[in-house]
Protein backbone atom coordinates (compact mmCIF):
# COMPACT_ATOMS: atom_id res chain seq x y z
CA UNK A 1 0.00 0.00 0.00
CA UNK A 2 2.85 2.36 1.27
CA UNK A 3 4.57 1.65 -2.09
CA UNK A 4 1.51 2.44 -4.23
CA UNK A 5 1.12 5.72 -2.97
CA UNK A 6 4.70 6.95 -3.09
CA UNK A 7 4.56 5.93 -6.77
CA UNK A 8 1.26 8.04 -7.09
CA UNK A 9 3.12 10.68 -5.21
CA UNK A 10 6.17 10.98 -7.24
CA UNK A 11 3.68 10.89 -10.30
CA UNK A 12 2.18 13.22 -9.44
CA UNK A 13 5.17 15.60 -8.31
CA UNK A 14 5.26 18.23 -11.30
CA UNK A 15 8.81 18.29 -10.86
CA UNK A 16 10.04 15.07 -11.02
CA UNK A 17 7.20 14.45 -14.46
CA UNK A 18 8.48 17.23 -15.91
CA UNK A 19 12.19 16.34 -16.00
CA UNK A 20 11.44 12.19 -16.34
CA UNK A 21 12.25 12.73 -20.49
CA UNK A 22 14.96 14.38 -22.26
CA UNK A 23 12.59 16.29 -24.31
CA UNK A 24 11.14 17.70 -21.34
CA UNK A 25 14.66 18.86 -20.19
CA UNK A 26 15.39 19.89 -23.45
CA UNK A 27 12.46 22.18 -23.51
CA UNK A 28 12.38 23.66 -19.93
CA UNK A 29 16.30 24.87 -20.65
CA UNK A 30 14.42 26.98 -23.43
CA UNK A 31 12.04 28.93 -20.70
CA UNK A 32 12.58 30.40 -18.00
CA UNK A 33 10.72 30.82 -15.00
CA UNK A 34 8.34 33.78 -14.68
CA UNK A 35 8.50 34.05 -10.77
CA UNK A 36 11.00 36.60 -11.71
CA UNK A 37 14.11 34.98 -10.47
CA UNK A 38 15.50 35.05 -13.63
CA UNK A 39 16.47 31.35 -13.51
CA UNK A 40 15.75 28.46 -16.06
CA UNK A 41 12.41 26.89 -15.57
CA UNK A 42 14.05 23.14 -14.74
CA UNK A 43 16.80 24.99 -12.25
CA UNK A 44 14.14 27.58 -10.46
CA UNK A 45 15.00 25.98 -6.72
CA UNK A 46 12.54 29.04 -4.78
CA UNK A 47 10.99 27.38 -2.17
CA UNK A 48 7.47 27.86 -2.64
CA UNK A 49 7.70 28.93 -6.07
CA UNK A 50 3.96 28.33 -7.61
CA UNK A 51 4.95 29.64 -11.36
CA UNK A 52 7.68 27.01 -12.02
CA UNK A 53 5.65 23.65 -10.18
CA UNK A 54 2.42 25.05 -12.69
CA UNK A 55 4.45 25.74 -15.72
CA UNK A 56 6.52 22.28 -14.96
CA UNK A 57 3.29 20.49 -14.79
CA UNK A 58 1.96 21.74 -18.32
CA UNK A 59 5.07 21.59 -20.30
CA UNK A 60 5.00 17.81 -18.93
CA UNK A 61 0.93 17.35 -19.86
CA UNK A 62 1.57 19.25 -23.32
CA UNK A 63 4.58 16.53 -23.61
CA UNK A 64 2.07 13.27 -22.81
CA UNK A 65 -0.37 15.22 -25.39
CA UNK A 66 2.04 14.71 -27.75
CA UNK A 67 2.02 18.54 -28.95
CA UNK A 68 5.27 19.35 -31.36
CA UNK A 69 8.21 21.31 -29.95
CA UNK A 70 7.13 24.84 -31.71
CA UNK A 71 3.57 24.47 -30.22
CA UNK A 72 4.90 23.83 -26.88
CA UNK A 73 6.93 26.84 -26.82
CA UNK A 74 4.18 29.03 -28.95
CA UNK A 75 1.55 28.18 -26.35
CA UNK A 76 3.90 29.55 -23.43
CA UNK A 77 4.85 32.49 -24.73
CA UNK A 78 1.09 33.37 -26.08
CA UNK A 79 0.09 32.59 -22.30
CA UNK A 80 3.73 34.26 -20.31
CA UNK A 81 4.91 36.18 -22.94
CA UNK A 82 7.94 36.37 -25.06
CA UNK A 83 10.23 37.02 -22.28
CA UNK A 84 9.25 33.46 -20.91
CA UNK A 85 11.69 31.91 -24.01
CA UNK A 86 15.39 32.05 -23.19
CA UNK A 87 15.99 32.94 -26.45
CA UNK A 88 13.20 35.46 -27.37
CA UNK A 89 12.73 35.34 -31.38
CA UNK A 90 14.61 38.50 -33.02
CA UNK A 91 11.74 40.41 -34.32
CA UNK A 92 10.41 43.82 -33.44
CA UNK A 93 11.51 45.58 -30.51
CA UNK A 94 13.77 42.46 -29.63
CA UNK A 95 15.45 42.57 -33.03
CA UNK A 96 16.57 46.24 -32.33
CA UNK A 97 17.54 45.08 -28.42
CA UNK A 98 19.94 42.25 -30.49
CA UNK A 99 20.56 44.75 -33.24
CA UNK A 100 21.72 47.81 -31.19
CA UNK A 101 24.60 46.56 -29.26
CA UNK A 102 26.06 45.67 -32.28
CA UNK A 103 25.42 48.73 -34.70
CA UNK A 104 26.09 51.71 -32.07
CA UNK A 105 29.13 51.12 -31.64
CA UNK A 106 30.20 50.66 -34.72
CA UNK A 107 27.87 53.60 -35.98
CA UNK A 108 29.75 56.18 -33.09
CA UNK A 109 33.35 54.53 -34.61
CA UNK A 110 32.23 55.90 -38.09
CA UNK A 111 31.45 59.11 -36.49
CA UNK A 112 34.45 59.93 -34.76
CA UNK A 113 36.97 58.10 -37.75
CA UNK A 114 34.67 60.72 -40.21
CA UNK A 115 35.06 64.01 -38.14
CA UNK A 116 39.30 63.22 -37.56
CA UNK A 117 39.27 62.93 -41.52
CA UNK A 118 37.74 66.17 -42.23
CA UNK A 119 39.52 68.03 -39.43
CA UNK A 120 42.68 67.16 -41.42
CA UNK A 121 41.73 67.71 -44.57
CA UNK A 122 40.30 71.19 -43.40
CA UNK A 123 43.77 71.82 -41.69
CA UNK A 124 46.05 70.94 -44.67
CA UNK A 125 44.15 72.79 -46.83
CA UNK A 126 43.68 76.32 -45.42
CA UNK A 127 46.85 78.36 -46.27
CA UNK A 128 48.68 79.97 -43.19
CA UNK A 129 47.56 83.00 -41.93
CA UNK A 130 49.52 85.99 -42.51
CA UNK A 131 49.24 89.25 -40.67
CA UNK A 132 48.18 91.88 -43.82
CA UNK A 133 50.13 95.24 -43.44
CA UNK A 134 49.57 98.56 -45.21
CA UNK A 135 51.49 98.75 -47.93
CA UNK A 136 53.08 101.80 -47.28
CA UNK A 137 54.75 99.59 -44.24
CA UNK A 138 56.04 97.19 -45.61
CA UNK A 139 57.74 99.62 -48.45
CA UNK A 140 59.31 101.51 -45.01
CA UNK A 141 60.61 98.17 -43.98
CA UNK A 142 62.30 97.21 -47.05
CA UNK A 143 63.93 100.30 -47.88
CA UNK A 144 65.03 100.66 -44.43
CA UNK A 145 66.30 97.15 -45.02
CA UNK A 146 68.28 97.89 -48.11
CA UNK A 147 70.11 100.77 -46.59
CA UNK A 148 71.62 98.76 -43.54
CA UNK A 149 72.58 96.02 -46.21
CA UNK A 150 74.39 98.33 -48.05
CA UNK A 151 76.61 99.68 -45.32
Amino acid sequence: MAAVLLTLALGRSPLLGAQQTDRAKRLGQRMMCVCGCNQILTACNHVGCTYSHAMLKELDDRIARGDSDDLILQSFMQEYGPTVLVDPPKTGFTGLVWLVPIVAPLLALYLVWELLRRWRQRATRAPAATPQLPRELLDRARREAGHRTDE
